[in-house]
C-alpha cells in the first residue's frame, strides 16, 4: 500500500481518524464506496521532479482501481487537491455532526450542547471547543431553517 501525508485542520484529522482508523495515528484507508475515495484517486497525479517528500499531519492510502492509475506512480496531491480534499472532508464532518445532532435532539430530546459533547467523544475531537460546534450549527439552523415570521400589517385587520 502505498500512502501520502496531507495537511488539514486539526478537528478534521481527528474525525477522521476516530471515524475510519479508530483512534490510532496510523494511515486512513478510507472504503472504495464513498466519494472521497474517487476524489482522491481522480486528484492524485505523478510526483513531480524535485519536489519534497509529504509532510502533513493526515497520512492517506492511496486507492489502488485495477487497470487504472498505479499508486507507485501516482502518488501525489498538489496543494489544489489537498485543499479540495479538506473541504470535502469538512463537508462530511459538518453534515455529520448537524446530523447527529437532530437525531439526538428530536429522538432522544438530548440537549444540543450535550449532543454536540457525545459527538466529540465518539470521535476523540479534542481541538475544537464545544461553543465553536454549537454556535457553527446555530447559523446553519437559522440560514436553512428559515425563520422568518409573517409580518401582518395591523391596519389591514381593523
Amino acid at each position: 500500500m502505498v500512502s501520502t501525508r496531507i495537511n488539514i485542520k486539526s478537528h478534521l484529522c481527528e474525525y477522521i481518524s476516530g471515524k475510519y482508523n479508530n483512534f490510532s495515528e496510523k494511515q486512513v484507508h478510507f472504503p472504495d464506496n464513498l466519494d472521497i475515495y474517487h476524489l482522491i484517486f481522480d486528484l492524485t497525479e505523478k510526483r513531480p521532479a524535485g519536489v519534497p517528500v509529504d509532510s502533513g499531519n493526515l497520512e492517506i492510502v492511496l486507492p489502488d482501481r485495477y487497470g487504472a492509475k498505479h499508486p507507485e506512480t501516482y502518488n501525489y496531491l498538489g496543494v489544489r487537491a489537498q485543499k479540495i480534499i479538506e473541504r470535502k472532508l469538512e463537508v462530511m464532518f459538518w453534515s455529520e455532526l448537524r446530523e447527529f445532532i437532530d437525531f439526538e435532539n428530536h429522538t432522544k430530546g438530548t440537549p444540543y450542547i450535550e449532543s454536540i459533547c457525545l459527538f466529540m467523544r465518539k470521535y476523540g475531537i479534542e481541538s475544537i471547543s464545544e461553543d465553536a460546534l454549537q454556535k457553527n450549527y446555530y447559523r446553519w439552523r437559522k440560514k436553512i431553517r428559515n425563520p422568518n415570521k409573517r409580518v401582518y400589517n395591523a391596519k389591514k385587520f381593523q
